[in-house]
């Protein structure tokens, strides 16, 4: 298996890492990193309440030769975390927690698998000499009720891995 790592984008969904597998002969999988930021937006702490956002993480495909192409997607616990929940968000010294999750009830954290995280899986029939092109949402959330956090602008790096054979 191979990884390739590209440069990281803000907040908080990017750096690209991929394996790939011997049987994939002819063929390639990247994730389009220009397309995968997550904008929370304005956060009040006052509210109490959770803030949630939506972005996607965005897979290109492609084959020398007709096959069918197993994905797996995993992120990382991102550059300020130590724990996949909660993940970090920074502002200088500041920290403010969110999570990201696989699926839109945000009951599944998207992680590597361990510790109860999940990651994505796919197959992907691939047609000769041709791309396919996938996306698959993420879900964020900033916890409600951290009203000791400072005002800001905060960010983190989260690392996708994409695994595919």
């Amino acid at each position: 298996m191979k990884r390739l790592f590209a440069i990281a984008l803000t907040v908080p969904l990017l750096t690209l890492s991929q394996e790939v597998s011997a049987l994939c002969i002819g063929c390639s999988c990247v994730v389009n990193y220009t397309a995968n930021t997550m904008a929370f937006g304005t956060y009040n702490p006052l509210l109490g309440s959770n803030h949630d956002a939506a972005g996607d993480v965005n897979l290109r495909c492609y084959t020398t030769a007709g096959l069918l192409v197993s994905v797996d997607i995993a992120l990382n616990k991102g550059v300020y975390s130590t724990v996949f929940s909660p993940r970090k968000m920074a502002s200088g010294a500041n920290r403010l927690n969110y999570d990201l999750y696989t699926n839109s009830g945000r009951t599944t954290i998207w992680g590597d698998g361990s510790g109860g995280t999940g990651t994505v899986t796919d197959s992907i029939t691939l047609a000769l000499l041709s791309y396919v092109y996938r996306s698959y949402s993420v879900y964020g959330r900033i916890p409600g009720g951290q009203n000791t956090v400072p005002p800001g602008s905060y960010s983190d790096t989260v690392t996708i891995t994409l695994t595919y054979n």
